[in-house]
């Protein structure tokens, strides 16, 4: 083709027929030509042709419900398929067929039995028969597109300057042209000039193009056209005369215009009030107007091929360090460069000038650039005063804190980091209470006063990567970014809520301010920055009507969850303050004789409803709120007090205490408990600390020196729920410990599961050859009991015995088995 050229055609090949050997047949001879399809019937293959647009159909002629004369008759209807090739196949060798078949629209016959070699070349022939006439139809429509096209007049003419074609058939170059000029003579469609001018060189033309202009009056000014005028012959034997015509006045008016321009862009240069230097294509001096002679204290003559950057030095305001002119960017990269930001001048005086704007290569008319210029000017007030109106556009003028259009764009920030990085991020909407009172009563001067005693206050309470903002009134917002813990911003929340508390000082008086704060978490409230600030707002008013001073979440599900939590701490810092937590015991036995060997203690916490806390809920939360060392302690003095009071008693019960990985990993460990046996003049041997696996795993090393650094203190050590973790059987055998206690989810199972009942043989076995004492967890039933004697571990706890009992149940339980024996 002309333009498009030609492409590697995968041919798609059609054969109806509704004998399908027929059609397996053919698919063999002409699989090799292209994709072959098929139709059983002539009504469907009528559907299947639109679908798969064929490059050539095999058509049996007799057909059940279709003949092959009817179907053919049907696509040639068709203008979509009439160009289709259709080849007939037919066990019928009558001339009479082939003639029917031809004159039905069918361009070759193939008769049965095929012959492969025959019957592939007449479909390969049709389909390179097909495959030329599309480049042809393609051909001409590309030519005809691109005569078309072109930005020019394209005409043909006789001998006798009557018009064989044009390519403007709508009047676009002259009205004349419009609608079918053909025959007409050139005088009546083309200005005198141009037709003139054409006729007269009709007797000099050869085939080779003569190049001429002509000037065509209109009105006050005149059109230029260029004519491009040869002599050829058509394919019909046609002599005659192909002109095209361009239209060059802009580049005709634009050369009568150039002096002009250049004398008013010199005029110009010289009087505006930005600095002008222009250099050639190695960056030297060929012209400065007079403000840059100023700015750099060059004169012209003496800058004159000198390099721009000898001439216009250039720092960075920030840093001091020397700056790359813009100007060979421009000329390396071939376009508009602007100057690097906080960019200073320093001119030959010593003097320094703040600057801003671009550099940009100059082109010949060819467009090859032949240089650059550097247009700049003084920027110092402006940048100055541009400074101080972005922070007064951006922040509340009575406080200095980020206003409400800053903290848009910060939200919107932070929400897509958040979303990035799968963090969170959280709007605390802060507003004090009954504040109109306060204003109305105090006055303006004192309410304003409060407010900036507010912001003050709260940023005083939070870390310096938050935005606190104000947005107008007496509503505050932080904005907590980056966050991983939905728990961070009830813990901040709780924090300002508190500080509130504090009265402020206004004119000497103090004043009792409390807040009601609304917060809203991204991503689990809001899905962008517009909704987390709506939700903080409807979370705030929440807090409003529930009473005032105090937060509340959005998120019904999520703020029941975090109050929740936020409640259990609140009540376990204060049971710990108030020294309000509660011992139970478990007694430990031996399970040959059922005689109490020690009891371990089990730290209870009660509701503001007096009903017990499980401690799988505040267990985790004191170690994740750093409370568990303070609870730790409590617990062993509690133990050791009750325990020494037992020993005065003449009951003498050792007794175990658990200790937390964070406790454990405590350097003050072991003069806590120095101070709890001190304090309570109870027996080191007495007393047994129970330590988790994993909490020695987590640095064997130092964990043995802290273990030897213990039962120097005369008490024994416990390895508590072993098998659950992933001890280092390297390790273990190093460690100082006394007790190895087998976890309960081994016990509870070790008769129903075979598994489990292997892991308790495997763990006794371990204890028996490291000569530790075993105690079994969570025993409930007396066939474990002896399962377990009989495996050799002789000690237990468990609610076949007794469950955890308070002081005075434990005591009571302790005299009656004594009684007992």
């Amino acid at each position: 083709m002309l333009l498009s050229g030609l492409t590697n055609t995968v041919y798609k090949i059609l054969i109806i027929d509704d004998n399908i050997q027929n059609i397996f047949v053919l698919e063999d001879i002409l699989s090799p030509l292209g994709n072959v399809y098929f139709s059983e019937s002539g009504s469907n293959a009528l559907a299947l042709i639109d679908k798969i647009k064929p490059d050539v159909i095999l058509l049996d002629i007799e057909m059940p419900d279709m003949d092959g004369w009817e179907v053919c008759r049907t696509l040639k209807a068709n203008p979509l398929f009439s160009d289709i090739p259709i080849i007939f196949i037919t066990g019928h060798t009558d001339p009479e067929f082939e003639k029917l078949a031809l004159e039905s629209g069918g361009v070759d016959f193939i008769t049965k039995p095929f012959n492969a070699s025959i019957c592939c070349l007449r479909v390969h022939t049709q389909l390179k028969f097909r495959q030329q006439n599309q480049l042809i139809i393609k051909a001409k429509e590309e030519l005809q597109q691109l005569v078309n096209q072109v930005p020019m007049l394209v005409t043909y003419w006789d001998d006798q300057g009557q018009n064989l074609f044009s390519n403007d058939n709508s009047g676009l170059w002259f009205d004349s042209l419009l609608g079918d000029v053909k025959g007409k003579h050139i005088s009546t469609i083309f200005p005198n000039e141009l037709s003139n001018a054409i006729l007269n060189h009709h007797r000099h033309i050869t085939s080779d193009a003569l190049k001429y202009i002509v000037t065509v009056p209109q009105g006050i000014g005149a059109s230029f056209y260029e004519v491009f005028q040869s002599k050829m012959k058509s394919s019909a034997g046609v002599d005659g005369y192909l002109v095209t015509v361009v239209d060059v006045s802009e580049v005709k008016h634009a050369r009568q215009a150039l002096y002009s321009e250049k004398e008013r862009l010199r005029v110009t240069l010289n009087s505006i009030g930005d600095a002008v230097i222009a250099t050639d294509t190695k960056g030297m001096i060929t012209f400065m107007n007079p403000i840059a002679e100023r700015m750099t204290g060059w004169r012209l003559k003496e800058a004159l091929h000198q390099k721009i950057e000898n001439v216009m030095f250039l720092t960075d305001s920030n840093t001091q360090q020397k700056l790359l002119n813009p100007l060979y960017l421009a000329l390396r990269e071939h376009r508009i460069v602007a100057m690097a930001l906080n960019s200073q001048l320093t001119s030959r005086g010593g003097h320094v000038f703040f600057v801003e704007d671009s550099a940009a290569p100059i082109r010949n008319e060819n467009g090859e650039v032949i240089g650059a210029i550097m247009v700049f000017h003084d920027v110092s007030e402006a940048m100055a005063m541009a400074m101080k109106m972005s922070h007064l556009a951006n922040h509340d003028q009575l406080t200095d804190l980020p206003n409400r259009i800053l903290l848009q764009d910060r939200l919107t920030v932070a929400c897509s980091a958040a979303k990035a990085y799968d963090t969170k991020a959280a709007a605390l909407l802060i507003d004090i209470d009954h504040f109109k009172y306060l204003n109305d009563s105090l006055g303006h001067q004192y309410g304003d006063e409060l407010i900036c005693l507010m912001a003050k206050r709260i940023r005083s309470l939070i870390p310096t990567s938050y935005t606190l903002a104000r947005l107008g009134g007496d509503e505050f917002v932080i904005l907590m970014s980056e966050t991983r813990s939905v728990e961070a911003s009830s813990k901040l929340a709780s924090k300002l809520v508190d500080a509130m508390h504090e009265p402020f000082a206004l004119d000497g008086q103090k004043y009792n301010v409390s807040v009601s704060i609304g917060i809203s978490v991204f991503p689990n409230d809001a899905t962008d920055a517009e909704e987390l600030m709506r939700h903080a707002d409807v979370a705030m008013y929440r807090a409003k009507q529930e009473g005032r001073n105090r937060f509340c979440f959005f998120s019904h599900d999520l703020e029941h969850s975090i109050m929740e939590r936020h409640h259990l701490e609140t009540r376990l810092r204060k049971a710990l303050i108030n020294d309000e937590l509660f011992v139970h015991y478990q007694p430990k036995f031996d399970l040959r004789t059922n005689e109490i060997v020690g009891a371990e203690a089990l730290v209870r916490l009660v509701n503001d409803e007096g009903e017990f806390i499980s401690p799988a809920e505040f267990i985790p939360l004191s170690e994740e709120s750093g409370l568990i060392i303070m609870l730790g302690k409590q617990v062993l003095n509690k133990a050791c007090a009750e325990a020494k009071r037992w020993l005065d008693k003449g009951h003498i019960i050792p007794i175990s205490v658990n200790v937390a990985a964070a406790q454990f990993a405590d350097p003050d460990l072991a003069c806590v408990i120095k101070e709890a046996l001190l304090n309570n003049d109870f027996p080191a041997h007495l007393l047994e600390l129970e330590i988790t696996e994993t909490a020695l795993m987590i640095d064997a090393a130092d964990m043995q020196n802290k273990l030897s650094e213990l039962t120097s203190l005369g008490i024994k050590i416990a390895i508590d729920d072993f098998g659950t973790g992933y001890s280092s059987l390297a390790y273990l055998k190093k460690f100082n410990v006394d007790v190895m206690k087998i976890d309960m989810s081994f016990v509870k199972d070790m008769l129903n599961n075979k598994h489990d009942y292997e892991i308790v043989k495997t763990i006794i076995s371990l204890g028996k050859s490291m000569g530790l004492v075993l105690i079994a967890e969570g025993v409930e039933t007396e066939a474990q009991r002896h399962a377990l004697i009989e495996l050799e571990c002789f000690m237990g706890q468990g609610y076949l015995f007794s469950r955890p009992l308070n002081t005075s149940d434990f005591e009571t339980f302790v005299i009656q088995k004594k009684l007992q024996g």
